[in-house]
């Protein structure tokens, strides 16, 4: 029992140094001797720029734009004259902060200059260190590579970066920070933890179980380790495109009979005349389309022709192009008109479209329906007149923003819904390399469950958990590495 148990660790620590280690991710080597430098905040007129350095010359870069001058104490701010280390003349009265490694961004030693944000300033202190030697510019995403190879950040935590840089709304930037945080990074680890275990147990059990020396429900318990893991797994891909959603926006389509208000509502949710708006039937006759902020949630809001028969040619291609969107929609807005429900337009629309959404999705699945009924201003006192069995609606006027209110309200509940709260429940996948993984994972995991050898079992987990150790850096190809970093500007 007591020599099954010691090889434990080894065996775990044998696979761990085999497929998760981070250096054979295919990044550049930490210490290639060259420091970079970069503008790492944006480019224009502005108040404070901030320029970078990150490698072991930035202390003498340091040093040679202030004249020599002591560095300053770790992590404090401290005032100096820059200065050209070639000519003397002086560039900008600004704040320096040194960073020493391993404490830094980087892990490198890292140097920040504060200057002022005119064009002339930035660009004379950039002169100034590409002729310090050992300094060169640094490339898109340079900076965050170099912390990811240095271990300062998983590969998922590196996605989460570029996503917070590039999130345009609150529940996009919510998500980004929980998966800088690490939070998928650190499940992803739980679960390579449970495989170390059961891959120990299996290997072991291979070396030791005839011997008696391990106890006799070893396998019963990596079985029951992976049933568990398989059930979280495919809980995870199950949600996989609310999370890719949410990163690149929900699919949110206008639709309706024509004359129902379809390019106001567009116009008002988008908060820019983005549609003609006019009393002439079929104004709309192709898909008309812009990325807004729905209550703190991205979308792509489509416009698209009225539903009708009989109609020219032009008029009929924009009503098919409009059908299709319909079948690519995870929200569909229906536009009505409260003041025409009793019309032929509007009961087919509720007959072809409400309708068969409903019926194809009772329990909320994948794709979502409001029924709006607009042009709420033009009602009589007595309300809505005769019409026909209606599902749940909610009444708005374009013109004066009455029930704009609770239309959004609505609008935040259904797309937390399509791209899931990033405030609360389990880290989202919000890349498909993610999907790609987990599911790769899952299909290893079924090859154990079919396996009737001990060997191809402990085979099959070692796949599993090296897709896991890919999906937070560890084994992973130059050519993706490369794409990931690419989404980074210049100075991050």
């Amino acid at each position: 029992m007591w020599r099954g148990l010691w090889t434990l660790p080894a065996l775990a620590a044998r696979g761990l140094r085999r497929s998760c280690s981070r250096q054979g991710s295919g990044a550049p080597a930490p210490s290639s001797g060259a420091t970079i430098f970069a503008l790492s905040s944006g480019q224009g007129r502005c108040g404070v720029a901030v320029i970078r350095t990150s490698g072991p010359a930035s202390g003498p870069a340091l040093r040679s734009l202030t004249a020599g001058r002591d560095l300053p104490p770790a992590r404090s701010a401290r005032l100096r004259l820059l200065s050209d280390p070639r000519s003397g003349e002086p560039l900008d009265r600004a704040l320096v902060l040194w960073f020493p490694g391993p404490q830094s961004f980087t892990g490198e030693d890292c140097a920040e200059f504060h200057v002022h944000g005119g064009p002339a300033v930035v660009s004379g202190v950039l002169q100034a260190l590409s002729g310090v030697p050992g300094l060169r510019p640094a490339e898109a995403g340079e900076f965050t590579r170099r912390a990811f190879t240095h271990g300062k950040l998983s590969l998922t935590e590196v996605e989460g970066l570029a996503d917070l840089i590039h999130a345009e709304t609150e529940a996009q930037r919510r998500q980004a920070l929980r998966q800088l945080d690490g939070e998928l990074g650190r499940l992803c680890h739980d679960w390579a933890e449970t495989l170390t275990t059961a891959l120990a147990h299996v290997e072991a059990y291979i070396d030791f179980g005839e011997d008696d020396s391990l106890e006799e429900d070893v396998l019963e318990r990596v079985d029951s380790s992976v049933r568990g893991l398989q059930a979280a797994l495919g809980a995870h891909l199950r949600d996989a495109r609310r999370g890719q959603r949410l990163r690149s926006g929900a699919h949110v389509v206008v639709a309706g009979p024509p004359n129902a208000g379809k390019s106001s509502l567009v116009n008002l949710l988008s908060r820019k005349p983005v549609s003609i708006v006019s009393p002439e039937p079929g104004t709309t006759r192709d898909v008309l389309e812009t990325p807004v902020d729905l209550a703190g949630f991205p979308a792509l809001l489509s416009d698209t022709a009225g539903l009708r028969e009989g109609v020219g040619p032009v008029e009929q291609e924009g009503v098919r192009r409009a059908r299709a969107r319909l079948e690519q929609a995870d929200l569909i807005l229906a536009v009505l008109d409260a003041c025409d429900l009793a019309s032929p337009s509007s009961c087919n629309f509720l007959d072809t479209v409400v309708a068969h959404v409903g019926a194809r999705s009772p329990n909320g699945s994948s794709q979502r329906l409001l029924l709006v009924l607009n042009k709420l201003d033009l009602l009589p006192s007595e309300g809505l007149g005769p019409s026909p069995d209606l599902p749940p609606y909610l009444l708005l006027s374009c013109v004066t923003g009455e029930g704009l209110d609770s239309l959004l309200e609505a609008l935040r509940k259904e797309l937390a819904t399509v791209c899931g709260d990033p405030s609360t429940g389990p880290p989202l996948l919000t890349r498909a390399r993610h999907q790609y993984h987990l599911q790769s994972c899952l299909d290893a995991l079924g090859h154990y469950k079919e396996a009737r050898d001990l060997a191809l079992e402990a085979e099959a987990l070692r796949v599993a958990r090296g897709h896991l150790a890919r999906l937070t850096g560890g084994g992973g190809t130059e050519e993706i590495l490369d794409v990931i970093f690419r989404d980074f500007c210049v100075g991050k």
